[in-house]
């Protein structure tokens, strides 16, 4: 079973929502990000991690992210990179779920089946393409499921019922609920109609839903879990990593872990 499916079926017996980091993999090293993720696992503070492949024109997201991004790329961190350092982690004992927010642009450019197979292969669980509308993702979603992977789309706030209900039924690993229009981002509040919003598409749906952008406090972890099947927090935990650039890996990998079993702590009771 495809871990991501196995997390959340874990998740529903334990009833309670996920925790799922996003990180920029190469941010500030790839020695870094390889250090974070066991401290995640080691810790239990996630269950499961987006890792974000850096991208010169990156899609929806905000200036922490855009930051993050330009200085993974200033150290010359690629797609292959990233996937031999999570092939190196599963050797390691890395078992946590981890799926790449990613450009379709670096998808396409080896070559969509050769950039999945690799993706598999290096122990990749699922892709989020926020580029590819989903009524043109279909070869792609048979590339994935053949290799075992789960697609995992984006809906918004302002997508209109019937292109949402399109949308989902594209799913086959979880939903990514943007809470917001525009860019991601920390936020103070999160909005008045996210709950209805959340309902809906889980009426909809026949897999998870999970919430980002702007969800950045214990506070809004616990009112999306009252909603959603899962939170997602990225760049609040850019944020720290940013504040922490010059320490060691392993220093970085403590900040962030803390930060994470604080973030997660309303979900773990």
């Amino acid at each position: 079973m495809n871990r991501v499916t196995a997390a959340f079926e874990r998740l529903r017996t334990e009833k309670r929502a996920a925790f799922m980091p996003f990180l920029a993999a190469g941010d500030p090293s790839l020695e870094a990000t390889e250090a974070i993720l066991p401290a995640l696992q080691d810790r239990g503070v996630a269950d499961l991690v987006e890792l974000g492949v850096p991208f010169s024109d990156p899609i929806a997201d905000g200036p922490t992210i855009q930051a993050s991004y330009q200085r993974a790329l200033a150290c010359g961190v690629s797609p292959q990179a990233i996937l031999d350092m999570v092939h190196h982690l599963r050797e390691g004992g890395l078992a946590l779920p981890v799926c790449l927010m990613v450009s379709y642009s670096l998808v396409y450019r080896p070559g969509m089946e050769a950039f999945v197979a690799s993706a598999a292969e290096a122990g990749i669980d699922g892709l989020i393409v926020p580029d590819l509308p989903a009524d043109e993702a279909a070869s792609l979603e048979a590339a994935l499921s053949g290799a075992g992977l789960v697609y995992i789309p984006l809906v918004a706030p302002t997508t209109p019922p019937a292109r949402r209900q399109k949308v989902i039924a594209h799913a086959t690993g979880f939903i990514y609920c943007m809470a917001v229009t525009g860019i991601t981002g920390e936020r103070d509040n999160l909005p008045k109609h996210l709950g209805e919003y959340i309902r809906g598409v889980r009426q909809e749906a026949a897999v998870p839903a999970c919430v980002g952008f702007g969800i950045s406090r214990p506070e809004h972890v616990k009112a999306v879990a009252k909603v959603a099947d899962g939170a997602i927090v990225g760049s609040a935990i850019i944020h720290r990593i940013a504040d922490h650039a010059d320490a060691s890996p392993a220093e970085i990998a403590d900040v962030v872990a803390d930060f994470c079993a604080d973030l997660s702590a309303p979900l773990r009771g």
